[in-house]
């Protein structure tokens, strides 16, 4: 009676309690994942120790367990070598400059006729080859385009600056045009001149002439003209009216002596 009551004890005892199985939410889950992937390996492991070898995998390994091995004597080649005097490891040749590793086998496994890999390596040299000549005339062609647009930019710049040089030559030659015939009119008591841009206007005015200053300008801006068209209007103007050649720098008798000595009405006649 008292032993089955230890054993009711035993039993109810906190430590029967305490040992349970643990059921923390996800963890039978994980259990049987890894269950399962331990017999997937199993398995794999077990079909790779009874999967027969291919003919292919047979053949591989027999011929590289036969090369690794070096021929004996029970090679009839290796054995009529040897009664020639030859000794492993030594060249072949009678002065011993031949090979002393056999000649490599290289297998061929694929279906394809012989000679055909040597096409194929061919082939692939002639597009590549094609490769590089589409790249370097590419890279020909950017350089030549390249080489345009600098060439065209830099004769640009060129035109432009002799366009202003020229405009600047022009400018310098209207002034002096009106330098010349304001002093040619007043020679001959003009007192207003024929066209206001026939003159020179000074810099500095007095006050008195400032409204006048403003009256030509208009003028001026009305006339829309430019200079090289004022520069022949004038040229003609001092031709006709006072025989004189801006370019010559002359101031001529008479029309005859003007149009015999003087070489025309342009610069370019007095280049």
């Amino acid at each position: 009676m008292k032993l089955n009551m230890a054993e009711e004890e035993d039993y109810m005892s906190d430590s029967f309690i305490n040992v349970q199985e643990d059921i923390r939410p996800g963890l039978p889950m994980l259990r049987q994942i890894r269950e399962a992937r331990r017999k997937e390996e199993k398995q794999q492991e077990a079909n790779l120790k009874n999967r027969q070898k291919s003919l292919k995998e047979e053949e591989q390994e027999r011929r590289d367990i036969g090369l690794k091995n070096a021929l004996g004597c029970e090679n009839k080649g290796f054995a009529l070598l040897q009664k020639m005097g030859y000794k492993s490891g030594q060249a072949l040749g009678k002065s011993g400059g031949g090979i002393v590793e056999p000649i490599p086998l290289n297998i061929k496994t694929g279906k394809s006729g012989i000679g055909h890999e040597a096409s194929l390596k061919r082939k692939a040299e002639e597009k590549l080859e094609s490769y590089r000549k589409k790249i370097h005339m590419k890279n020909q062609a950017e350089e030549k385009a390249a080489e345009q647009f600098r060439l065209q930019f830099f004769l640009s710049i060129r035109m432009r600056l002799k366009n202003k040089q020229d405009e600047m030559k022009l400018e310098g030659d209207l002034r002096r045009s009106q330098r010349a015939c304001q002093q040619l009119d007043v020679q001959k008591n003009i007192q207003v001149p024929r066209e206001a841009w026939y003159w020179l206007r000074l810099e500095e005015e007095t006050e008195e002439d400032e409204e006048e200053k403003e009256q030509d300008e208009d003028e001026y801006k009305s006339e829309d003209l430019s200079v090289l068209e004022k520069l022949q209007i004038l040229t003609s103007y001092l031709r006709e009216e006072h025989l004189y050649c801006i370019w010559c720098g002359t101031a001529y008798e008479d029309k005859e002596d003007l149009s015999s000595n003087c070489p025309g009405p342009t610069s370019a006649d007095h280049d």
